[in-house]
Formats: structure tokens, C-alpha cells, sequence
């Protein structure tokens, strides 16, 4: 249901978001402007209608379940603004909120959080400093200007506009030092502000990689969890495997092995179904491996292989495959028992 919405969401949401830019236009004639203010609320309307679904039925689940504090406050909040203040031209502003829900689903903006809650006294530590040598530069530019530029530099609170300005390698130009000293200050500010914000960028770079390879190898983790086989390896063995095996999805319809082919990889089902394609028609389902015949003899591929549904796989390349059977040969024994098998009665490709 979500997966479906997201897309509504993100079209209501520009198109809010187009209506009130248009409306801060103040030579935007009347008739124009009702007009505007009408599809802000046929938008708040279908929020609010979705929303009263959320919290009286959602797929069965609990009343209130599934409603998070953005669908709240994106129905709540212009609601309150238009009738504490119905005529105010600024009203309208709290329809920005939406700009919340289609974003609230994007995978980065999740990941994002991760990053932050996993490196959040890295960053903190870097805000500190910042911190630190803003007062720092500021403290020198009043110093050192204030007696030159006292509209600019006569205080501490004054001075740390340029502060800002020259940490963040802005530069504006409006308040520039005039002394040598003050300019010798400013320089070391700029370089100051590019190491901190190296630091940050470094932080943040290192956070989202670690975050990413953290979540493929759960999710690699519980596809392998999945696989039958792979349910009697103890821990070590099965983080072995995890590290050789590469997830996969494939539509329906998706050739994952073509006859006549040179195999160098084998694939287990976790989910869906397959057909292979051979005098006897066989269809393979999750916990079901194919491939292997070509990876144990070499020989090319005997039988196309077809994506019935949808479905999420496995796959292990020839080296690994090899590495595999050396290090488990019970596995290794299972899987070629059953290309044998296969062979047997030239059921299955290789």
C-alpha cells in the first residue's frame, strides 16, 4: 500500500508546493489567486481523508497503527493556521509541511538517520570545534577591527557574522578586514573552515559506507538464513558464506540460464519460482538450487532456466563454489549428489 501512495504523495506534495510559490506572487490577480488557495485545499482534503483511513483501517491492522507524526501534523498544522488566522496572506506558508511525507520514504532520508544516530558524538565532536574557532575568529576580528570598522567589528556578536562568512569560505565581501593583521587572520579562519568541513564531510562519507555494507550483509545474512541448505552451517561457516554469495532479483519472465551457455555461477531460490526448460518441464521453488552441473563438469549449460514470479536468489560464482565444497563437504556432497541426480534424467540445466 505504502509503495503505491509514494508516488501520489510526491505528485500532491509538488503540487502543493507549485501553489504556494505562486501565491507569494503579490501582482497575482485575485481570481488566480482563489483559485490556488482552492487546490491547497482539495490537497489538504485528500490528506485528511487518507489520514481518517489510516487511523480507523489499515490492511487489517489496528486502528492508529500505521499514521506517523508527519501524516499528523501535514492535516493538523494548516488546519490550525487557517483557523487561528483565515485571512492572513502568510497562512498558506504551513502547507510547506508536506513537503515531509514523500520524503519521509525515501530510503536515503532512513539512512540517513542511521548515519547520524550511529555517528552523531563524531559530528558532535566536529560541531564543537567549529564552534571553538568561530568564537575564536571573532574574538580576533573585534580585536583587531573594531577601532577601523566599528559598525561591522564594535562587538564580539558583530564580528561573528564575518565569523560565519569566512569559516564557511562564503566570502560575501560585505565585511572585509582592512588591517594586515586582520586579513592574515581571516586567511587562517578559511583554512580553519575547510578542515572543518573535511572533517565532517569525512565523517558523514565514512558513516553512509559503513551503514550500507552493514545493511547488505544482513540482508544477505537472512537470504542465506533462508536457504535450507544453509540451516545446519554453524556460525563461522555460514559467515563464510554469506561473504560468497551475492543477492539477486529477477522479474518474471527473467532468463537467469540459457542452454548452450558457459556457466560460472550457480543460484539458490529463496523466493518465487523458476521453470526449467527440458523435455520434462520442471518448476523449482524456494530452497531449490540450480546451476551447479556446469560449475562440477564444465560442461555448458543443458536447459534454459525462466523466472516464474517474482523472485529473490542467490548466486555463487565457479571459484567460490570451489572454495565452498573444499571447506564444507557435506555441502559439497549434497550438491553433488543432486546434480547427479539431475543428470540422471537430464531434469535440470548445469
Amino acid at each position: 500500500m505504502r509503495g503505491t501512495r509514494a508516488p501520489l504523495e510526491a505528485l500532491l506534495a509538488v503540487l502543493g508546493l507549485c501553489c504556494l510559490t505562486a501565491l507569494s506572487i503579490r501582482e497575482l490577480p485575485d481570481a488566480e489567486r482563489a483559485a490556488l488557495k482552492a487546490v491547497l485545499v482539495v490537497i489538504w482534503c485528500i490528506y485528511a481523508a487518507e489520514l481518517a483511513a489510516a487511523l480507523v483501517w489499515r490492511n487489517g491492522a489496528a486502528p492508529g497503527k500505521s499514521v506517523s507524526v508527519i501524516d499528523l501534523l501535514a492535516v493538523a498544522i494548516p488546519a490550525a493556521t487557517f483557523i487561528v488566522a483565515p485571512h492572513s496572506g502568510d497562512a498558506s506558508l504551513s502547507c510547506a509541511l508536506w513537503l515531509l511525507k514523500p520524503l519521509r520514504d525515501l530510503p536515503v532520508v532512513r539512512l540517513m538517520g542511521a548515519v547520524l544516530a550511529t555517528e552523531g558524538a563524531n559530528l558532535l565532536g566536529v560541531l564543537a570545534i567549529f564552534l571553538a574557532i568561530l568564537f575564536a575568529a571573532s574574538l580576533g576580528g573585534y580585536v583587531l577591527e573594531r577601532n577601523l570598522q566599528p559598525e561591522q567589528f564594535g562587538s564580539i556578536p558583530k564580528a561573528m557574522w564575518w565569523g560565519v562568512v569566512t569559516l564557511t569560505t562564503t566570502g560575501y565581501g560585505d565585511e572585509i578586514p582592512r588591517s594586515f593583521a586582520g586579513r592574515l587572520l581571516a586567511g587562517m579562519v578559511m583554512m580553519s573552515g575547510i578542515g572543518v568541513f573535511a572533517l565532517w564531510a569525512g565523517i558523514l562519507a565514512s558513516g553512509f559506507s559503513e551503514q550500507l555494507r552493514r545493511e547488505d550483509f544482513l540482508r544477505k545474512w537472512q537470504l542465506v538464513s533462508a536457504v535450507p541448505l544453509f540451516r545446519q552451517l554453524g556460525p563461522e561457516e555460514l559467515l563464510a558464506i554469506v561473504r560468497c554469495l551475492h543477492p539477486g532479483k529477477a522479474s518474471p519472465g527473467a532468463v537467469l540460464c540459457r542452454k548452450g551457455e558457459k556457466g560460472d555461477r550457480m543460484f539458490f531460490i529463496v523466493d518465487g519460482h523458476v521453470g526449467v526448460a527440458t523435455a520434462a518441464p520442471v518448476e523449482l521453488g524456494p530452497g531449490s538450487f540450480f546451476g551447479e552441473m556446469a560449475l562440477i563438469t564444465g560442461e555448458p549449460r543443458n536447459a534454459t532456466v525462466v523466472a516464474s514470479t517474482q523472485i529473490s536468489f542467490l548466486s555463487l560464482n565457479a571459484l567460490d563454489f570451489h572454495i565452498l565444497a573444499s571447506r564444507n563437504s557435506q555441502i559439497a556432497e549434497i550438491i553433488r549428489k543432486t546434480a547427479l541426480e539431475r543428470r540422471a534424467v537430464d531434469a535440470a540445466p548445469r
